[in-house]
């Protein structure tokens, strides 16, 4: 009698192998936790399987694009998985964005099937008049046909791996934020998560059997840590968007020892006024933006040593660098502002505009090699070119990398200022910014000048409770940098413009200076 399995002899093992050996060895325990719902792994396999009955009936074959619209909620992973195991691939899409965002990338990607929460039901309209041919809710909705009423009727299966599958399949597009124009659709194969999944323990020092509690939205940078915690047989705790009581009894209540935050998310947190005794929390894992060292250090006092850094980009899966939590140096600032040091598995190099590495010291771009790079970015052969320029992916982060190896971002390649003939790297201005204890968030950006072409300006969100004084602020940074980089004026302002991953919306800064300029920068 042959194995049901013979057929996969000899090829690469894919991201749907790992998944399928986790939910077939922990099948008892419990993979999901959702408000008063929980999943066993074994009733994840089931949904799963239960779905690609549904999406097969939908038309949904190998190679098509599903796309998914929904907050923090177990099916919505449990969707993409299910076109990953049909050979398709999945196209997750931000709650946050807007309208406009979701019809780009429904178009670009060519959904033909929209699975969307049933809260949706005015963006579902809009996404079908775009062209989506088909849409199931999530739930019941007075739109589409309700996902979870199909799969009740479709009967249960045995998930299994298909023969057509393997490591060069593309699981999944994944839209960058689009600060810098139109979003840019990331493509990624078995290969690259597969490899991403066994990384990320030991690259984001996950805890054994994980307890992750699920904040930031799964459809994007917060997706990296949930095959990685069901492979090492732990719990996802979904929570439907950040509140910091929310957070902070759900830890408690699960005993979570691990989450995703962005920066924001962490100073909301400190600022809340609330206990954060979380004695079971062994990791908060942070990227996505840089945050202040004060805030750094009051977390640390607050938190414990809790805190890993990850730098990397969608077009990396998330993946570069690390700064772990033993390296978090309270009493160096200058290593609290470094993003650390290449993680495992992940070539990193400082280039020049040859493409060659430059001395310590010296300003380069971060670029990358590892098996989670990108494949490509759809539709976009002259930019994939451009980004995978001589084998390796260019990251347009400019940083420099001291005589350890810990490497230091000074901007983005397109961010830097041309003040008067000289380069002003953002980053450097806003890290002594936010060093000053009435500064909460700063955002430096280049605005036009009839004498500087570029002048510097800084834009800064008070701490709690502080009062800024621009004056002081300049000369401190005049003092720490020089008068190239002083800013020559600082709005304040409640808050700063974020894009839908917590990242400080630059873009949408800089458009209330330069609208009536012929040259703007990017």
């Amino acid at each position: 009698m042959t194995h049901p399995d013979a057929h996969l002899a000899g090829r690469s093992s894919t991201h749907n192998d790992l998944v399928l050996n986790a939910l077939r060895a922990w099948s008892t325990r419990t993979a999901f936790i959702d408000g008063e719902r929980r999943f066993t792994y074994g009733q994840t396999s089931d949904l799963i399987a239960r779905f690609m009955r549904v999406m097969t009936e939908y038309g949904v074959t190998r190679g098509s694009a599903v796309g998914i619209l929904s907050p923090n909620r177990p099916e919505a992973w449990m969707v993409a998985m299910a076109a990953q195991f049909l050979g398709a691939h999945s196209v997750g899409m931000h709650a946050r964005a807007s309208v406009e965002d979701h019809v780009f990338e429904c178009k670009d990607a060519d959904v033909r099937l929209l699975v969307v929460d049933e809260s949706y039901g005015s963006v579902a309209s809009d996404l079908s008049d775009a062209g989506v041919e088909r849409v199931l809710s999530i739930g019941p909705a007075d739109f589409g046909h309700d996902l979870l009423a199909l799969a009740e009727n479709a009967g249960s299966s045995e998930l299994r791996l298909a023969a057509d599958v393997d490591e060069n399949t593309v699981v999944e597009i994944l839209y960058t934020g689009g600060t810098t124009g139109r979003s840019k659709g990331v493509v990624q194969t078995q290969r690259a998560r597969a490899a991403i999944t066994l990384a990320s323990p030991l690259a984001y020092e996950l805890p054994l059997h994980p307890v992750y509690v699920a904040a930031a939205p799964i459809t994007h940078a917060a997706a990296h840590f949930l095959a990685p915690t069901l492979i090492r047989g732990g719990t996802v705790v979904t929570l439907n968007g950040f509140r910091p009581d929310e957070f902070i009894d759900a830890v408690n209540r699960h005993h979570g020892s691990l989450s995703f935050l962005v920066p924001t998310m962490i100073y909301r947190l400190l600022d809340a006024g609330l206990d954060l005794s979380m004695p079971s929390l062994e990791r908060i894992v942070y990227g996505a933006a840089p945050m202040a060292p004060s805030r750094l250090i009051e977390g640390h006092e607050r938190l414990g040593r809790v805190f890993t850094q990850i730098y990397g980009q969608t077009e990396s899966l998330a993946l570069g660098t690390a700064l772990w939590s033993d390296e978090h140096d309270l009493d160096r600032p200058d290593r609290l502002l470094s993003c650390g040091r290449a993680v495992p598995g992940t070539w990193v190099e400082l280039l020049d505009d040859e493409g060659l590495p430059v001395p310590a010291g010296n300003v380069g771009e971060i670029c990358i090699r590892s098996a989670g790079v990108m494949l490509r970015y759809h539709n976009l052969p002259d930019l994939t070119a451009e980004a995978l320029a001589g084998g390796w992916l260019h990251t347009g982060d400019m940083a420099r990398r001291d005589d350890e190896g810990y490497i230091t971002i000074v901007d983005r390649r397109k961010d830097f200022i041309i003040s008067g003939g000289f380069n002003v790297y953002t980053r450097e201005v806003e890290d002594v910014l936010t060093a000053d204890p009435s500064v909460a968030y700063a955002a430096v950006i280049g605005v036009p000048d009839p004498d500087w072409g570029e002048a510097v300006k800084a834009v800064i969100v008070p701490a709690p409770g502080a009062e800024v004084d621009p004056e002081r602020l300049i000369a401190r940074v005049r003092s720490a940098k020089g008068a190239v980089h002083a800013p020559k004026s600082i709005d304040v302002v409640p808050e700063l413009p974020l894009t839908p991953v917590g990242k400080t919306d630059k873009k949408a800064l800089r458009a209330t200076f330069w609208t009536d300029h012929e040259r703007s920068v990017n």
